[in-house]
């Protein structure tokens, strides 16, 4: 007489289960994350030297809107031993082609800056676009103040005096819509963002664990 056989366990049913596996040592798995990109100082201080930078682009951007903008042309006139000032053309429209020049020069350098710091930082990143904005807009106030400062003298009068009764002179170069100092940070900014959208890297997808 033989002794009855252990019945074999039943089997293991996994399929209502989703079964992970620890990943061998040193390769990631699924379940484990690795750190995405630079660390929170290094954007900073990248931020802060793109700040920088294309603040510094704000000199150039004042040399070439006091070369290139257009001249408004006063006269001088001694009435009953006062001076006066007045403008030459008074339907001319020289003050607006000041604005405009600014404008569409400010408009370039956003184009080019916001390609230049995505060429450099593909990655992209809030701290770094933020630097750009920030750096836009101390360029545009640095090239505004710049270009007045090299243009003629905000005395008028003192000019008229100096070039003489009824002789021609130009007007203290001025900006009169303060909003174009937003085109190089907005124009720079949108630009950034584009091409980070269109080419900047993508995240790796992460692959579903698959059930035994």
């Amino acid at each position: 007489m033989t002794a009855p056989l252990t019945p074999p366990p039943p089997p293991h049913d996994d399929s209502a289960h989703q079964v992970w596996q620890a990943p061998p040592a040193g390769a990631p798995g699924v379940g484990t994350y690795e750190q995405d990109g630079p660390g929170m100082k290094t954007e900073l201080r990248e931020a802060a030297v793109t700040t920088v930078a294309v603040a510094l682009g704000g000199v150039l951007l004042g040399l070439l809107w006091w070369w290139l903008a257009p001249h408004v042309p006063l006269v001088g006139d001694q009435v009953d031993k006062s001076w006066v000032v007045y403008l030459k053309d008074s339907e001319g429209e020289q003050a607006i082609g000041v604005d405009g020049t600014f404008t569409l020069l400010a408009l370039g350098f956003g184009l080019l800056s916001g390609l230049a710091v995505f060429l450099l930082r593909r990655r992209g990143g809030v701290p770094l676009v933020v630097g750009l904005g920030v750096g836009a807009l101390l360029g545009s106030l640095l090239a505004w103040r710049l270009g007045v400062w090299l243009g003629p003298t905000s005395d008028v009068i003192a000019h008229a005096k100096q070039v003489g009764k009824g002789v021609t002179f130009s007007a203290p170069l001025k900006l009169g819509a303060k909003g174009a100092l937003l085109a190089w940070p907005l124009s720079g900014v949108l630009v950034h963002l584009g091409l980070t959208a269109l080419f900047g890297p993508r995240d790796p997808e992460v692959p579903y664990p698959q059930a035994s």
